[in-house]
């Protein structure tokens, strides 16, 4: 009864929202968040369909398929696409979910769910972000939409379980970044062997102000805290992201390239960036 009473109460702030215009931060700086890139089978029955940085993944199942992130709204149709051209229908897919309630992860969603009529599951922390289209963003001022707002349609809590057919996911919930961050652990095989993968969403600091100075998120160090402990005790095989440069995605597939699981093995890399992340919280917190 509570779930479905927030879950009212977010539709009705979407629907408030509506007055206010949607107006995207400009990607001039970023291109790469716009360039093309060839989908390609990353293992098993999981895919890459994002553009050379934002990254987007399909997972396939006997049920239907979950696309995770859409990048900006412009991405919509490079998604679309690069779905088809793998041999799949964007038709297919059940289910939506995000790492993050931002615009450059968020910006095609509710085109993608209007299309597939797929449903929205998102963290709890992003939840009033994803429904009122950034409004709510913490480092944000609060008067205007950054994305289209996108009707929750359930909301998932640390180690929540996501099915579809012959899969299972279990969300992360990894603070910070957004108050809703998170991350995904499943498993997927392929003729030789099944590989443990984990999508992380790394918790690198956006805002330039004093975590002391953000009264709307009273406990962000906390959060930051908690996030970069958990991550670093993960177990898995091979490791994605929410950007492509965080995993060095350009640099380890070529487009063409044959396919190679293990080109995302690299623990080495991910260890390396949490502590770097570590070293960048300390600094904030010590007020450097």
């Amino acid at each position: 009864m509570k779930q479905t009473l927030f879950l009212l109460f977010f539709i009705c702030s979407a629907l408030i929202a509506q007055a206010q215009s949607v107006v995207e931060p400009s990607a001039a700086k970023h291109p790469e968040w716009t360039h093309p890139f060839p989908p390609f089978q990353i293992a098993g029955n999981l895919y890459y369909v994002g553009t050379a940085d934002l990254a987007c993944y399909l997972i396939t199942t006997s049920g239907g398929n979950i696309l995770i992130n859409t990048g900006l709204a412009s991405s919509e149709t490079q998604i679309i696409a690069n779905i088809k051209a793998l041999g799949f229908q964007i038709s297919d897919t059940k289910i939506l979910l995000t790492t993050q309630a931002h615009f450059d992860h968020m910006g095609a969603m509710a085109a993608i769910k209007k299309i597939t009529k797929a449903k929205m599951m998102v963290d709890e922390g992003d939840a009033t972000v994803v429904a009122d289209g950034g409004l709510s963003d913490y480092d944000l001022k609060g008067d205007v939409r950054t994305f289209t707002p996108v009707k929750v349609d359930r909301i998932l809590h640390n180690g929540d379980s996501i099915k579809l057919g012959n899969m299972k996911l279990t969300i992360l919930h990894h603070p910070g970044h957004t108050k809703g961050s998170c991350s995904y652990l499943f498993d997927v095989k392929d003729s030789k062997r099944s590989y443990r993968v984990l999508i992380a969403n790394m918790p690198t600091i956006v805002t330039d102000r004093k975590f002391s100075d953000i009264p709307s998120y009273p406990g962000i160090a906390d959060d930051y805290a908690y996030t970069l402990k958990a991550m670093e005790g993960l177990k898995f095989d091979i490791w994605l992201a929410s950007h492509g440069i965080q995993f060095d995605l350009i640099s380890k597939h070529k487009p063409g390239s044959p396919y190679n699981p293990l080109i995302f093995a690299d623990k080495k890399k991910y260890y390396d960036e949490i502590a770097e992340l570590q070293a960048e919280y300390d600094k904030k917190i010590a007020g450097k």
